[in-house]
C-alpha cells in the first residue's frame, strides 16, 4: 500500500462518517434552529425544552435512515476487505 492508497482509504473513511452522521446531524440542527426560533417568539426559556426535542427528533433520524447508515457502512467495509484480501 502506498501513500495514494492509504489517503483514498481516508477520504472514503471520511466520506462515509459524514454520509452516516450527516442525517442526524442536519436533523438536530433543524430542531434546534426550530426550538430557539419558538423560545425567541415566545420567551419560554426552559432549559428542557432544547434537549427533548433534539434527542427525539435525532432518535426518529435515525430509525428512518438505519437502512441507509447501514449501507454505507457495509459498503466501506466491503471496500476495506477486499483491498486487505487483494494486498493493496
Amino acid at each position: 500500500m502506498n501513500e495514494a492508497d492509504a489517503l483514498e482509504l481516508i477520504r472514503a473513511a471520511l466520506w462515509t462518517i459524514i454520509l452516516g452522521a450527516g442525517p442526524a446531524v442536519g436533523a438536530a440542527m433543524v430542531a434546534g434552529l426550530v426550538v430557539a426560533l419558538l423560545q425567541a417568539l415566545t420567551q419560554v426559556q426552559e432549559m428542557t425544552l432544547t434537549f427533548v426535542p433534539k434527542i427525539i427528533v435525532i432518535f426518529i433520524v435515525l430509525a428512518i435512515g438505519a437502512p441507509f447508515i447501514d449501507g454505507q457502512i457495509y459498503s466501506f467495509t466491503e471496500r476495506v476487505y477486499s483491498r486487505i484480501e487483494k494486498g493493496f
